[in-house]
């Protein structure tokens, strides 16, 4: 009863106060313009940091930032009693802040684009361990110790001599520091050129000392150096993300990059605070502010990376809708409405609390919705496309189209859709849309060809709506159909689809199966139950790399081992 109590009496409370914090909230809807920020930081990012306060307040001539440095920034955060933003290569572990990643320090080995060897090296790739010999023993200093076709071909190693990039290659190396012995240290430019002239040149450098014109393509004459994280001699998908560094980019951002040869830059800030300003600045340091990232010396973030990081700042903000001011009568009669409300409330927990008492017995406990074969629902009179996409004409000759119940099994809640604009032409088995879950997303292609007519727009506001009903309120577009009686050749009716997706069901469970061999045991939990079943929204609880994966190795082959 007790506890009862307390809760009608938070509820009042909390809405006691929502005058007051609406008031604030609308008096807050221009704080993104004014207002004061600190940054601190540490030694390394003063210079990033400081251009941003520049840029930004040029921006904004009513926010006032003040930058400061320090040497122990995890004092400075716990010291910290007002809110401010903290640049760090390292994240908060406490709960009491939350960290954002704002761009990352990147090394990466290469070798010069005439290399006798490099056809072997791009799809063998080179070991740690490979790495580590050529460093620990001057005599494994040749090409034959990263390939049989170098025999005793001398090997030139270079290194570009900045701290970051030191601590990287030692850390990769699990040393303490770089042997020294038949190494050359120097600065950019001259290593740079050093291994543009030599085709046995091998080196490590931030990934900005290699960009070079407008299109971020790699500067002339010098290649990625592949990493075979596993040792098992062949460059395997997972790791296969040398082709230009847009894929090497990406790779860092999704786990596929040795860890030790890259450090993240967090923004952190009080996770309690809804100062506007400060959430303003973080957004913008995100999308124009990440032009500074390669000026100061690191890496910016991907294209998809920045949107799963405005997710995470748009889901942690608390949205006060703004009341009413000035109106008594309004006041006195939302007073009455929560008063009702707090006795409907009470009136249900006293009631099921008797409830509970009288039939305890028979209360089964709450289960853990599984995923199986029996999970997905297949209707009738709907054309399916092993794209997990279907289709239905309408009596007027227009077609609907959507995404299967099975994909959102496998997502769980979906929190964004990104979907075309009427008039868009669309073309059988090239994007449709894509379905996106806290930043991370799948894309899923079309079932048929045609022309946009309409979007469903509830799908902007209301994305549940494609987890709760896929087939009628979670519909996706209405399509003027161009090629239908050609494209429904290739489509499947419910009880051939149902079978389909019984097959599909076992590559999910072989695609976990495999994926998770070089992931961490963490994820376990995520996957089975008691008794090997699935959890439903078997992806919900894995990173972006795993969605990358079964991105490319599930949903891009879907229907051709069939």
């Amino acid at each position: 009863m007790k506890t009862t109590i307390s809760f009608i009496v938070g509820f009042l409370l909390m809405f006691a106060v929502a005058d007051v914090r609406s008031e604030k909230a609308v008096n807050n809807n221009t704080a993104a313009q004014q207002g004061s920020i600190t940054i601190t930081c540490t030694p390394a990012l003063h210079a990033l940091a400081s251009g941003w306060a520049t840029e930004y307040t040029g921006l904004n001539p009513d926010v006032k930032i003040r930058v400061i440095k320090t040497t122990d920034i995890d004092a400075d955060l716990k010291a910290a009693g007002t809110p401010g933003i903290f640049l760090d290569l390292s994240a908060a572990g406490d709960q009491a802040y939350r960290s954002m990643v704002v761009g990352r320090n990147v090394t990466v080995p290469v070798m010069n684009q005439q290399n006798p060897y490099k056809e072997a090296l791009l799809q063998k790739g080179v070991s740690p361990e490979m790495f580590a010999e050529i460093f620990s023993h001057p005599d494994k200093q040749q090409w034959g110790t990263f390939t049989a076709e170098g025999l005793a071909r001398p090997m030139h190693i270079y290194i570009v001599n900045d701290e970051a990039t030191r601590a990287g290659v030692a850390k990769f190396l699990k040393s303490s520091r770089i042997p020294g012995e038949g190494i050359t240290f120097g600065d950019k430019a001259v290593i740079l050129e050093a291994i543009q002239k030599d085709p046995l040149a091998i080196g490590f450098c931030n990934v900005t000392d290699l960009i070079t014109g407008e299109n971020q393509g790699l500067v002339s004459d010098i290649s990625l150096l592949p990493i075979d994280r596993n040792g098992n001699g062949n460059l395997d998908y997972i790791e296969d993300i040398y082709g230009d560094l847009n894929h090497l980019m990406r790779g860092v951002w999704i786990g596929k990059y040795p860890a030790a040869l890259y450090e993240n830059i967090y923004a952190i800030s009080n996770a309690s605070a809804s100062d506007d300003t400060e959430t303003a600045f973080l957004k913008w340091m995100i999308t124009g502010g990440q032009k500074n990232m390669n000026t100061a010396g690191y890496c910016d973030l991907v294209n998809s990376e920045i949107q799963s990081q405005l997710d995470k700042i748009d889901e942690a903000s608390i949205i006060v809708p703004p009341a009413q001011t000035g109106n008594t009568g309004a006041g006195l009669v939302l007073t009455l409405l929560l008063l009702a409300a707090a006795a409907v409330i009470f009136s249900g927990i006293v009631l099921s609390r008797l409830f509970y008492r009288k039939d305890a017995a028979l209360t089964p406990a709450l289960a853990v919705k599984v995923f199986d074969e029996n999970s997905f629902n297949v209707p009738k009179g709907l054309w399916f496309d092993k794209n997990h996409t279907w289709a239905f004409m309408e009596s007027d000759g227009k077609v609907k189209i959507g995404i299967d119940d099975f994909i959102q099994h496998i997502t769980g809640p979906i929190t964004r859709v990104e979907m075309k604009n009427p008039g868009e032409k669309i073309k059988k088995g090239e994007l449709l849309l894509s379905i996106v879950q806290s930043g991370k997303q799948l894309n899923m292609y079309a079932p048929v060809s045609g022309t946009i007519l309409k979007q469903n727009e509830t799908l902007n506001k209301m994305t549940s709506r494609m987890n709760e009903a896929p087939f009628t309120d979670g519909w996706v577009y209405t399509v003027e159909p161009s090629n239908w009686y050609r494209d429904i050749q290739v489509l499947d009716m419910a009880e051939r689809y149902e079978r389909f997706l019984r097959t599909e069901f076992s590559r999910v469970k072989d695609f976990l199966a495999a994926t998770l061999k070089p992931q961490s045991p963490e994820y376990a939990h995520v996957v089975l139950q008691d008794g090997g079943q699935l959890m439903d929204g078997v992806l919900s609880g894995f990173g972006p790399e795993v969605w990358e994966d079964f991105q490319t190795i599930f949903l891009d082959n879907a229907g051709k081992n069939h």
